[in-house]
C-alpha cells in the first residue's frame, strides 16, 4: 500500500489509492471523499476549515459512536424480543466495548491512513477504536443512516455478534470481581505498591487482596489496566469458588 503522505498528496476526489482502498473496506463508493479525510486527519496536523474550525476525526468519532450504538440497539431489540432493558444495555455495552471497536479498527488496518505528524507507533491501542468510530461518522454524514446500518451489518454484527457468545463474555473482571464481593460481603482492596521494573514507560504495579491475602497482581501502563489485569488472574485462581458462591 502506498505511504499515506503519497496517498493524501496524489490523489483527487475521485480516483487514486484512497479512494479505491476506502471503497473496498465500505463496500460501496464514497461520494464526498473530504468528510473521510477529515475520519482519518489527527489532531496533530492543526488543520482547519474555512470557518477556522479545527478539522481532525475527534468530532466524527463522537458521532460515530453514537452511530453505532444506535444500530446494535436496533438489531438487538429485534433479535432478542425477551431481553428487558438491563439485559440489552449489557449486551450493547459487550459490541462497542473500547477493546472491540480497537479490535475492529486493527483488522481493517485504518491506522494506515491516519494524516499525523507524529510517528504511529507512539499511539496507544485506543487509536484503532477512535478512527473506526470517525469512519462509520463519516459514512454517515457522506450517505446517510441506511449506509451506516449497511457497514455495521457488514463490519460487525456478521462476523462478531453472536448473541450466546456475548452472553458469556465479560466486558470487566473488576466490576465482576467487586460485584461478587459486595454481593458475598467479602473485603477487598487494590493497593498501588513499589515496582522495581526497568521500563522506559512509567507502570504501576497494583496489589489485590480479598480477606486480606493476596489473590492477583498486575503490571500496566496505567492503575486501571493494572487492576483489571489483577482482577482478572483473581477471576481465574478463584473461579470455581465465585461460580459456587454466586449459584
Amino acid at each position: 500500500m502506498a505511504s499515506i503522505k503519497n496517498i493524501f498528496n496524489s490523489r483527487s476526489s475521485t480516483d487514486g489509492d484512497f479512494f479505491y482502498s476506502l471503497k473496498k473496506i465500505l463496500g460501496f463508493k464514497p461520494k464526498n471523499i473530504s468528510i473521510y479525510e477529515e475520519a482519518f486527519t489527527h489532531r496533530s496536523m492543526n488543520e482547519k476549515n474555512d470557518d477556522g474550525h479545527s478539522q481532525n476525526y475527534e468530532r466524527l468519532e463522537f458521532l460515530g459512536d453514537a452511530m453505532i450504538g444506535s444500530v446494535i440497539a436496533s438489531h438487538l431489540f429485534k433479535e432478542v424480543p425477551g431481553g428487558n432493558e438491563g439485559y440489552l444495555t449489557k449486551m450493547r455495552s459487550k459490541v462497542v466495548s473500547r477493546e472491540h471497536l480497537n479490535e475492529l479498527g486493527r483488522d481493517l488496518n485504518l491506522i494506515s491512513f491516519v494524516k499525523t505528524t507524529i510517528p504511529l507507533s507512539q499511539f496507544g491501542g485506543n487509536i484503532h477504536g477512535n478512527v473506526f468510530e470517525a469512519l462509520v461518522g463519516a459514512i454517515y454524514l457522506d450517505r446517510g443512516y441506511k449506509y451506516v446500518e449497511k457497514f455495521i451489518n457488514k463490519r460487525v454484527i456478521k462476523p462478531y455478534v453472536d448473541i450466546q457468545k456475548l452472553e458469556g463474555k465479560v466486558i470487566s473482571y473488576k466490576s465482576l470481581f467487586i460485584e461478587w464481593c459486595q454481593k458475598n460481603k467479602k473485603p477487598f482492596k487494590f493497593s498501588v505498591y513499589e515496582d522495581t521494573g526497568n521500563d522506559a514507560l512509567k507502570h504501576f504495579a497494583v496489589r489485590l487482596k480479598l480477606d486480606n491475602e493476596t489473590v492477583g497482581k498486575a503490571r500496566a501502563t496505567s492503575k486501571k489496566k493494572a487492576e483489571e489485569r489483577a482482577a482478572k488472574r483473581a477471576f481465574f485462581k478463584l473461579q470455581k469458588r465465585m461460580d459456587t458462591e454466586r449459584a
